[in-house]
C-alpha cells in the first residue's frame, strides 16, 4: 500500500494544497482565479486517486487471472 499512498500524483497533489492553504492564512483575496486553481488541485486530486485505484484493480485482476488470492 505504501507504494501507492507515495506516488508522485499524491505527493505533488498534497505540496501543491499546503502551498495553497499557506496563501489562504497569508490573507490574499478570494477571487475566481482562486477559485480556479482550487477547482483544478480537486481534479488533480481525483486524478490521482484514480490513478492509484486503476492501478490496485490491474494487480488484483492479476493475482485472480493466475489463479491466486
Amino acid at each position: 500500500m505504501r507504494r501507492y499512498i507515495f506516488g508522485t500524483g499524491i505527493i505533488g497533489a498534497v505540496t501543491t494544497g499546503l502551498a495553497m492553504l499557506r496563501e489562504l492564512r497569508e490573507g490574499q483575496p478570494f477571487t475566481w482565479r482562486t477559485a480556479l486553481i482550487w477547482l483544478s488541485w480537486g481534479i488533480t486530486v481525483a486524478l490521482a486517486v484514480g490513478a492509484i485505484v486503476d492501478r490496485r484493480r490491474e494487480v488484483v485482476a492479476a493475482k485472480i487471472a493466475r489463479g491466486e488470492r
